[in-house]
């Protein structure tokens, strides 16, 4: 008897690559939203592994953390990815590893934990505009929430993908402007790089 192989709506989308990597790590929510034809991920984001020994699965040496991200069934680019990272100079390898996925007209934030509290930077990366903004003593969720105008008490009533979509929907209508820095100028302001396990953001 022949078995029947089911793609999953991730496949089709630009998370499909990333997911057969095994880039989405540790997911909150790796599903179909109410949406129709959108798949969300929050969760983890691989982006640099460990070297294998023999059969040891080990942790990535990098990740992306406290990532929100859409994608639609048959689109080849990520219109909305956020997530926090411990150091500014990592948008490179965010970028990278997104690659392809990313597109002009995506809405790309990045939340560092290096860079100074009162500024907001638009940062041009491999085509795209990444939002690059600080981040303290908070997670990305809540990030969004203020930045975005979206009232907490109103989406407690919605379950993660609810959540998510309502983000990624204010996400993707955004456009306010920052001062736009390269990645080299970003690189000569960011500030030192805290331990990551001292009060990281959960």
């Amino acid at each position: 008897m022949t078995e029947t192989l089911v793609r999953k709506p991730i496949e089709d989308t630009a998370l499909g690559p990333l997911d057969a990597d095994g880039r989405l790590l540790n997911p909150v929510l790796k599903a179909p939203t109410a949406k129709p034809g959108r798949v969300g991920f929050r969760g983890e984001l691989a982006l640099r592994f460990a070297a294998k020994l023999a059969d040891e699965a080990r942790p990535p040496e990098l990740t992306c953390d406290q990532v929100m991200a859409v994608a639609q069934v048959g689109e080849a680019h990520l219109p909305f990815f956020a997530g926090y990272l411990l150091s500014f100079e990592h948008l490179k390898d965010v970028a990278e590893v997104l690659g392809d996925s990313l597109s002009a007209g995506g809405k790309y934030f990045l939340f560092c934990n290096n860079i100074d509290l009162s500024k907001k930077y638009q940062v041009p990366y491999r085509g795209a505009l990444f939002y690059v903004l600080p981040i303290d003593e908070s997670t990305v969720y809540n990030e969004l929430l203020d930045l975005l105008y979206l009232e907490k008490g109103e989406l407690k009533k919605k379950d993660t993908a609810g959540k998510l979509d309502a983000v990624a929907d204010a996400a993707l209508k955004y456009d306010v402007t920052f001062d736009t820095i390269t990645y080299a100028e970003g690189l000569s302001l960011m500030g030192p790089v805290r331990n990551p396990n001292e009060n990281r953001p959960v």
